[in-house]
């Protein structure tokens, strides 16, 4: 073989990854190289989610609980790594965010399209998400592939379905692109299963685990931008906190929620 040996800088694209980095203030100031870093580790971490809600659907699709219920262990752990990472962002002060807010112009999180494609994975879509990206990019063919992809919800109803329980056909055809709206009929057979059925019990509360995990990352996350930049316009024209606090609390699936006062 001709090829070099490999090496961990050589796997990690280590030259590479360090080289990207690049603060656009004059300084640079202190605190932007800590606001990159965390923000590109954020889109790895997106990337890896995305890479593991697949998994899980895949699983589900096979009948494989059990190593579902392993993949959604593992990802409501890299949802408490993201949160923790927002503690070490709030060590900065506001006016050390400001020293360089005005340099990131229009670039804002509003615009990651990683996170958007995890929200549409988890049943949260949107036409307008699509259209920010331009047509053709990296980002816009990912979210028109994911747009009219099942999501989780419609993999697990699936798998109930195989697993015998009584699904209607309205469910299991349903269109995948409006939002999972709660259902009494699926909420019955919740009960019944939560009742009766141990292993699908278990599943049904590492969705719920998913659920609160990402419910938590957006209640940090507005604290976050609260703290740092109180009521001021977010970065590329966003409403900042204002929007950030119009998803906190919103259920993904409202149905395991809805059977609490009911078991």
């Amino acid at each position: 073989m001709s090829d070099p040996a490999v090496t961990y800088a050589s796997y990690l694209k280590i030259d590479e990854l360090l080289s990207l980095q690049q603060p656009r203030s004059a300084a640079p100031e202190h605190d932007e190289m800590l606001f990159i870093v965390i923000h590109q580790v954020y889109e790895l971490w997106f990337k890896e989610l995305l890479h593991e809600l697949d998994r899980v659907r895949r699983l589900l699709e096979d009948g494989e609980a059990h190593r579902a219920q392993h993949t959604l262990k593992r990802i409501l752990t890299i949802l408490k790594v993201m949160v923790a990472q927002l503690d070490i962002l709030e060590t900065m002060t506001p006016l050390e965010f400001l020293s360089f807010r005005q340099r990131l112009e229009a670039a804002s999180g509003f615009q990651s399209d990683q996170f958007r494609q995890i929200e549409f994975a988890l049943g949260v879509k949107s036409e307008e998400g699509i259209r920010r990206f331009p047509q053709g990019t990296r980002a816009r063919v990912a979210l028109e592939r994911r747009y009219h992809e099942p999501t989780l919800w419609d993999a697990f109803l699936r798998y109930l379905s195989r697993e015998g329980y009584s699904i209607a056909e309205s469910h299991l055809t349903r269109s995948v692109i409006p939002p999972v709206e709660p259902s009494a009929d699926i909420q019955r057979v919740l009960v019944d299963l939560y009742h009766r059925d141990t292993k699908n019990a278990e599943l049904c509360e590492r969705l719920v685990d998913l659920d609160e995990g990402v419910q938590e990352w957006r209640y940090r996350h507005v604290k976050m931008v609260e703290r740092t930049i109180g009521g001021r316009t977010g970065t590329g024209g966003s409403s900042g906190a204002e929007y950030l606090r119009e998803t906190v609390g919103r259920p993904i699936f409202p149905d395991l929620w809805a059977i609490r006062s009911q078991l």
